[in-house]
């Protein structure tokens, strides 16, 4: 079968006009509701030049279809998966490219209560109906498309996993990049005890201070800087859609979303005790030793939210969590959230008593990291077994990628789902030494040809 370069393992994501455009969207519209048999969808859009042509194209082919549609307009991702489960539609669809630079644009979906459609659970058959052109007939009753605002209802809803008055009055750096988090951090500010000193809060298209992803080291520095000049006790960072927030520390370093892991996983399991966590096998002792200690579950599944959420919902976990700084709640859908990770640290850090390093350092000193290191390779599937062979006196599991364990360190390798790319993670038991000595081993048997 012929592909469309929009359609990813997860999501659509592709360049304006080219792979997405008003065209493409109309007909994704009609299709969808095809598929889903859906009679009701809601739709959000993020900050991009390309979001509200492409959002209004896509509602002409839901309604076209038949589908009634709630446009609830400028968002996060997150609100889409709150809307589709507190609305109860059929459906919900994000057009955002999150990360992505500007040119860019592309399209979330789920399904009835926020259940996550991917290439494998749906995309596959939206592509294959426009490919074959068999998209029906307009419907003979179209759909009626309302309007509504739901960034209340959505504050609201956070206010189910904190209490403001557990929270100190801190003083936040926060930085949304420009993209959408500055509105919610404008409805939420009124209700929180914190000074917000925000960077880069106004939505613009044109990305004036680059493009809102913070995992690019070259993009925290203003972060940095701001929590710095501030004397701030903490920095959080969110990317466009945000659906992923970063941390960093009243020292300005940045948290790697490991070890944020591990702090929600200890902040929800104090209260929630015997619950089960979902983590991913990338980075995996911190958060055995903290759900252990705390009295959880720990669950492993394969990294990507779409596993993630399946595998919560198998075993009806209260949390899962991605070093990629993608946190899923139960209560939320059991959906991905960039704002109930800042929530619930502000209390972790009034609980304690603790400066925000602190609550980090010691889990950083037991298990130092490597962070995820991308490497371009001619031929990953070949690499990764060379790589197995190399370290074949270790304990392998395939869970995701190749993991290998020896008993004061580990990695975890795997290839990415659309590039020549393969990501490495080292971590090592109490010692940096070790683990940046292994680091360096890896990349070298990876990278040489």
């Amino acid at each position: 079968m012929d592909r469309l370069t929009a359609f990813k393992a997860y999501d659509l994501r592709g360049k304006v006009p080219s792979e997405l455009n008003p065209e493409m969207a109309y007909k994704i519209g009609k299709a969808y509701v095809k598929l889903l048999k859906a009679e009701t969808i809601v739709v959000g859009h993020d900050i991009r030049k390309s979001s509200e042509a492409i959002s209004d194209s896509l509602i002409k082919g839901l309604t076209d279809a038949g589908a009634d549609v709630t446009d609830i307009g400028l968002c996060g991702t997150e609100m889409i998966y709150y809307a589709t489960s507190a609305l109860e539609t059929d459906g919900g669809i994000m057009i955002t490219a999150s990360h992505n630079p500007p040119e860019y644009n592309g399209m979330k979906f789920v399904k009835k209560h926020s259940v996550p459609v991917g290439y494998d659970t749906g995309l596959n058959e939206i592509e294959r109906l426009i490919l074959n052109n068999d998209l029906g007939a307009n419907s003979e009753y179209p759909g009626l498309v309302k309007k509504k605002d739901i960034m209340g209802a959505f504050i609201t809803h956070l206010k189910n996993f904190y209490s403001a008055d557990r929270i100190k009055p801190f003083k936040i750096v926060v930085n949304a990049g420009n993209g959408c988090a500055g509105l919610a951090l404008d409805a939420i500010e009124k209700d929180l005890p914190i000074k917000m000193i925000k960077i880069f809060n106004d939505p613009n298209p044109e990305f004036p201070n680059g493009v809102p992803n913070p995992m690019l080291p070259e993009n925290r520095q203003v972060t940095i800087d701001a929590v710095l000049k501030n004397k701030a006790d903490a920095g959080i960072a969110w990317d466009g859609d945000y659906d992923r927030c970063f941390f960093y520390d009243e020292k300005g370093n940045f948290i790697e979303g490991y070890y944020i892991v591990g702090l929600l996983a200890k902040s929800i399991l104090k209260v929630h005790k015997g619950e089960s966590i979902v983590h991913d096998p990338r980075l995996v002792w911190n958060t055995l030793d903290i759900v252990k200690k705390y009295g959880g579950k720990a669950v492993e599944s394969v990294s990507g939210h779409a596993f993630m959420k399946q595998k919560m919902r198998e075993v009806n976990a209260i949390y899962g969590g991605e070093m990629s700084a993608h946190h899923y709640f139960r209560e939320n859908a059991y959906s991905d959230s960039g704002m109930i990770p800042f929530l619930l640290i502000l209390e972790l850090m009034s609980a304690e008593k603790k400066p925000f390093s602190m609550l980090v350092e010691e889990m950083i000193k037991e298990y130092p990291c490597s962070g995820e290191i991308n490497s371009t390779i001619n031929d990953p599937v070949g690499k990764l077994k060379e790589i197995e062979k190399k370290y074949s006196d270790g304990i392998i599991e395939h869970v995701d990628g190749l993991s290998v364990e020896y008993p004061t360190w580990r990695f975890n390798l795997r290839m990415s789902n659309t590039e020549p790319i393969i990501r490495l993670n080292v971590e090592s038991r109490g010692d940096i030494n070790l683990m940046e000595e292994k680091t360096k081993e890896l990349l070298k048997a990876i990278r040489e040809s």
